[in-house]
């Protein structure tokens, strides 16, 4: 609670001292940026190697990752439609069995 009660007073010393720094910050800011600026490029040119390095692992493992998936996604809706595939099959042997073979001239109309 005794943090609530300073507020005021952190936040009017912290804008009173940070417009009195503000010339000095202008003063050193380009001298910060020559010496800030070189290890900013660096870094940048790190990134884009690591990136163009790790980009195609995790391209290609996204590809796997999204093959299986389907493959997983195929078999979860397949699988329990088998006992249904397996009975109509069954039906289709009996039905084969029991009406015998065609004629050949049956379906030839004169």
């Amino acid at each position: 609670m005794l943090w609530f009660l300073l507020l005021p007073f952190r936040l009017l010393f912290g804008v009173v001292f940070g417009l009195l720094a503000l010339p000095f910050v202008i003063l050193i800011l380009p001298f910060a940026l020559i010496l800030w600026l070189p290890f900013m490029i660096l870094r940048l040119a790190l990134k884009l190697a690591v990136g163009l390095v790790v980009l195609p692992i995790v391209a290609v493992v996204m590809l796997v990752g999204l093959l299986v998936g389907g493959i997983a996604l195929a078999a979860a809706i397949l699988v329990p439609l088998i006992p249904l595939l397996m009975l109509a099959f069954v039906v289709w042997v009996v039905w084969r069995l029991t009406t015998g073979p065609a004629k050949a001239g049956h379906y030839i109309s004169s």
